[in-house]
């Protein structure tokens, strides 16, 4: 006679059957593996911004520092060859900030010259562009113009308190953008005659095993950086003397300022040079009429395919390789989060932590 079986003996198929119904793929576990590590990396992302943010004109000074020192730093070695360090440093800030002044004389003494001729053919223009209006295909009515006129001189009129606070926050906001040019320029004195001894010496309160590291992460961020700055300066005057002279030649008002918003603009790649040359279109389109803002609109096209196609590919791409696409989307980010500031700073930020980051994989592939 069997003896029936010990259900002590034999395993119950209850646990089994549990653990077989709850086992994770391979792949979601290696997905969330990475989601946590991003969720980790953008939080610490995330404070790092806010902390910027509470000391964000800190932050502007200091990266304006570096980008005067990227520019200064050349020249200042220049002089160094036969000057004491600390006069080739004065020696070439000196330079710098009369270039500078002696620019913005240049752009204040042809909007002197220009005014009378400017709101004249400005008047005229608009005047111009009215009458077109008037006429087929359109047909508006005169008096449409006239209420819209008067409309916004009973705005003005209504809101002159908040237009009288608009400019004199405007003055405080001119105080405090001198107060972050004149601690970016302190800091650039600095930087320029020894910021690589600063950086030495950060090096060597860091563990041993960490030197190395960060003395490659420095080195490289500083290449990229400096190379960056270097190649978007180019661009910039490389647009700017185009557009003068196309200006120029079409005869448009105020050329010089608005090759000088051209050269600012250029900074922010991609985004920049559209919108100055929208601002040179309407100018104009003001003053000399729809032809000639056709052929600055034609002008847009024209500098767009000249710096995406060829100036930014033979110019930065041994500083930056990034994808357009991932610039276009760095710039937008950038703006977002910080304004203008935001969009200037964030294609070298990008291009220099991809640097970093590469350089760090390649010694540890190389030390492996």
């Amino acid at each position: 006679m069997s003896t029936p079986p010990d259900p002590a003996a034999s395993p119950s198929p209850g646990p089994r059957t549990h653990r077989a119904a709850v086992r994770v793929p391979g792949v979601l576990r290696t997905a969330a593996a990475y989601a946590w590590r991003l969720i980790a990396v953008g939080v610490v992302v995330r404070a790092a911004f806010a902390v910027l943010g509470q000391f964000h004109r800190i932050a502007v000074a200091v990266f304006l520092g570096l980008v005067f020192t990227a520019v200064l730093r050349p020249a200042a070695d220049l002089f160094a060859r036969f000057l004491p360090r600390a006069l080739a440093v004065a020696a070439s800030v000196v330079g710098g900030v009369l270039l500078v002044l002696g620019g913005l004389a240049l752009v204040g003494e042809a909007i002197a010259g220009q005014r009378t001729t400017l709101e004249r053919e400005f008047v005229s223009g608009v005047d111009r562009i009215e009458r077109r209006l008037e006429q087929p295909p359109f047909r508006l009515s005169p008096t449409v113009f006239d209420d819209l006129q008067s409309r916004v001189g009973e705005l003005l009129s209504s809101h002159r308190a908040t237009v009288v606070s608009t400019a004199l926050s405007g003055v405080g906001r001119v105080v405090e953008v001198l107060t972050v040019l004149a601690l970016a320029l302190f800091c650039a004195v600095f930087f320029t005659h020894s910021g690589d001894r600063y950086w030495r010496w950060f090096c060597e309160q860091l563990p041993g095993p960490a030197r190395r590291t960060w003395s490659v992460a420095g080195g490289t961020a500083w290449r990229t950086f400096t190379g960056y700055t270097h190649g978007i300066l180019l661009v910039a005057v490389t647009n700017a003397v185009l557009v003068g002279l196309a200006l120029f030649a079409l005869g448009v008002p105020l050329a010089v300022p608005l090759a000088v918003l051209e050269f600012v603009a250029a900074f922010v790649p991609l985004i920049g040079s559209p919108v100055a040359l929208a601002v040179a279109a309407v100018v104009a389109l003001a003053t000399k009429g729809p032809v000639t803002a056709l052929a600055v609109v034609a002008l847009i096209v024209v500098i767009g395919q000249l710096e995406g196609h060829l100036l930014h590919p033979l110019v930065l791409s041994w500083a930056v390789r990034l994808h357009p696409v991932v610039v276009a989307l760095s710039v937008v980010a950038g703006a977002v989060a910080a304004g203008v500031v935001g969009a200037v700073v964030a294609v070298p930020l990008v291009a220099t932590v991809w640097s970093v980051g590469q350089a760090l994989r390649d010694r540890g592939g190389a030390g492996a």
